[in-house]
C-alpha cells in the first residue's frame, strides 16, 4: 500500500489530552478503511506564522501510515468536517524515515542542514 505522511493542526484551546484524542480518533478512521498508522507523533501547541480562523497557534500533530488512497480521501474528507482541525497536509512519500521526525530531535541531534555561507 503506499504511504503517507499527514501533519494536521488543531485549535488552540483545546486541551492537550483533546489534540491527541484527535490522533486516536483519525487513527480509527484508517483503520475502518483498510489503513494503519505506522507511527504517531504529538508535537505539542506551537505558534504559527500567521492567523488560522483568528488563531495565532495550534496543537502539532503528525502520522505516519500505510494506508490506500480512499482511506485517506475518507480521512481527510472527514478532518475537513471536523471543528477543531484548521488545517491539513498530506504527502505521499516513498519510504518513511527511520527514527523521530525533525520536530521531536533536539537541536544538537539534528546536525547542520545547510553550511553557512559568509556573505558578500
Amino acid at each position: 500500500m503506499p504511504l503517507y505522511e499527514h501533519v494536521f493542526i488543531s485549535r488552540q484551546d483545546l486541551s492537550n489530552a483533546q489534540a491527541e484524542s484527535l490522533v486516536e480518533h483519525f487513527s480509527t478512521v484508517l483503520a475502518d478503511n483498510g489503513g494503519k498508522v505506522v507511527e504517531s507523533e504529538y508535537w505539542g501547541v506551537k505558534t504559527m506564522a500567521y492567523k488560522i480562523n483568528k488563531n495565532r497557534k495550534g496543537h502539532y500533530a503528525f502520522l505516519r501510515t500505510d494506508s490506500p488512497a480512499p482511506a485517506v480521501k475518507e480521512m481527510e474528507r472527514l478532518m475537513g468536517l471536523h471543528d477543531d482541525v484548521m488545517r491539513v497536509l498530506t504527502i505521499k512519500v516513498d519510504q518513511h524515515a527511520e527514527g523521530p521526525s525533525i520536530q521531536m530531535q533536539k537541536r544538537e541531534e539534528r546536525g547542520d542542514r545547510r553550511e553557512r555561507r559568509p556573505r558578500d
